[in-house]
């Protein structure tokens, strides 16, 4: 008992348990629902594994195997391929360019036409939707694999493959976006005598247009690593050279690819994390307490 706390009784808890019982502990069949889940999601776990042939064993294989590739990777050199290695580099972080440029001009018109509150056509809208799904649903190494036998080796076709499975994604983001706008400005302006698509241009993409350049700086951070990966399967760029040593067992210029893959994405995510500040904070701090120190116009008062 609680020194100066009234004593309770048998009755006041009895009352309190049938009033909230959920506070005195959970129902039976919940704590045997969670434990049925937790029973299920081991068994998961344990088939998949069981599945990959997963042993401690040939976990520490591989990492004493991994652990000896990495000694041939030390000290890393480029080859005299220094000039070639550059340049891959440079065709992989147009490649994402690109691939990120396109695929948001692309999702640009659709993502409006995704979004519920400015097309309601409920059929239009699902089907336009299962076309987002079916677009990022593949990834983007199996639509290079199509694109290289579709137009040949090289960067265009991962510009490609990037283009096409990012443009589903964006659109998808772009809708949402779209829909969760404030209705009153729209209202506002439509008020106003705008027309459909002065309202789009006025009312909706001035809200949006943070959040999609936003998603778009983030993608290209992302394909900058995507494509790196592009090059193994025939797309050019930097994986290719990575590739071409692996298979020849150049380990030293493999460790110097990893090196300048990691130094060049690193600076492309710290230079859109930059970017992306303002645009998810509404600008930067001095334009905001600019705006913040100027005088508002005083309310009309109402008769």
């Amino acid at each position: 008992m609680t020194p100066g706390l009234p004593p309770v009784s048998a009755a006041d808890l009895a009352a309190l348990q049938q009033a909230v019982p959920r506070a005195f502990g959970r129902p039976l069949a919940e704590r045997l629902g969670i434990a049925f889940g937790w029973a299920g999601f081991g068994s998961l776990v344990a088939f998949c594994l069981w599945r990959m042939d997963f042993t401690p064993q040939r976990l520490w294989q591989g990492m004493g195997k991994l652990g000896w590739l990495v000694q041939f990777m030390v000290p890393p050199s480029h080859g005299g391929w220094l000039g070639e290695f550059s340049y891959a580099m440079l065709e992989t972080l147009a490649m994402a360019f690109l691939g990120t440029l396109l695929a948001s001009l692309a999702a640009l018109p659709l993502g409006f036409l995704g979004a519920k509150n400015v097309v309601s056509q409920r059929l239009f809208h699902f089907g336009l939707r299962r076309l987002f799904d079916g677009l990022r649903g593949i990834d983007t190494l199996i639509w290079a694999l199509m694109f290289v036998n579709a137009v040949g080796l090289g960067p265009f076709a991962g510009v490609m493959a990037i283009a096409v499975s990012d443009t589903g994604t964006l659109a998808k983001l772009f809708a949402e976006a779209i829909e969760n706008i404030d209705r009153h400005q729209v209202e506002g302006v439509r008020a106003a005598g705008a027309n459909r698509l002065q309202l789009m241009r006025f009312a909706i993409l001035p809200q949006v247009l943070p959040v999609m350049l936003s998603h778009a700086l983030y993608y290209f951070e992302s394909n900058t690593r995507s494509a790196t990966i592009l090059g193994v399967v025939g797309a050019g760029g930097i994986g290719m050279q990575l590739s071409d040593r692996i298979l020849v067992n150049n380990w030293d210029e493999v460790g110097f690819i990893l090196i300048m893959i990691l130094v060049v994405v690193s600076l492309i995510d710290a230079l859109s994390g930059t970017l992306r500040q303002p645009l998810i904070h509404g600008g930067p701090p001095a334009d905001k307490a600019a705006a913040d120190s100027l005088p508002t116009w005083p309310h009309r008062r109402q008769g």
